[in-house]
């Protein structure tokens, strides 16, 4: 079974996207193995730092290296992605030579109360993603409004439409790291 590395753009205890990936996890388990990767203790990015690197640096890199893909879950913030994403990215792609996102399948995706879910961010995201190496699955596309009355309790998806759609997904996202990676 193939391990994605999954790094939640949110810091925040009662993400939203945090939910939403764990839930992903879990319609996931018997295909992907989510692995969660911690970006909320990285230092902000400074190219000093590595004449004697923070030890959350080289575990985010260890934990991405060792992933077989992706999967960034980003909430929207003034119609982008988060800070947190982008100086995980700028770690993860540095010292030069030694860059943790080379080759890797990646997926983007991302929950929000707004009809549009995070599409602006996602959107955002793509360009950020490419450059650094990754191959990124472009089709199908996840924009998830973020209803309470398709979870339940333990944040399962409980609404049969939404179980279905995001298991095909997954089926695809599963399909696409066989197949690039």
């Amino acid at each position: 079974m193939k391990t994605v590395a999954v790094l939640v753009g949110s810091l925040s205890r009662g993400s939203l996207n945090r939910k939403f990936a764990q839930s992903l996890g879990r319609l996931a388990a018997d295909r992907l193995t989510f692995k969660f990767v911690e970006i909320g203790d990285l230092p902000l990015y400074n190219n000093d730092l590595w004449e004697n690197p923070p030890e959350p640096v080289l575990r985010m890199k260890r934990e991405v290296e060792a992933a077989d893909a992706v999967l960034f879950v980003t909430p929207e913030y003034n119609r982008s992605f988060t800070p947190a994403i982008k100086n995980a990215v700028d770690w993860g792609s540095r010292p030069w030579g030694e860059n943790s996102w080379a080759g890797k399948p990646a997926a983007i995706t991302g929950t929000s109360p707004g009809a549009i879910g995070t599409a602006v961010a996602q959107d955002a995201l793509k360009s950020v993603v490419s450059v650094v190496g990754m191959t990124l699955m472009g089709q199908p596309e996840v924009y998830f409004q973020y209803k309470p009355e398709l979870f339940d309790q333990d944040n399962s998806i409980v609404n049969e439409d939404s179980r279905t759609f995001l298991n095909g997904w997954v089926d695809r996202f599963a399909a696409f790291i066989d197949r690039v990676g």
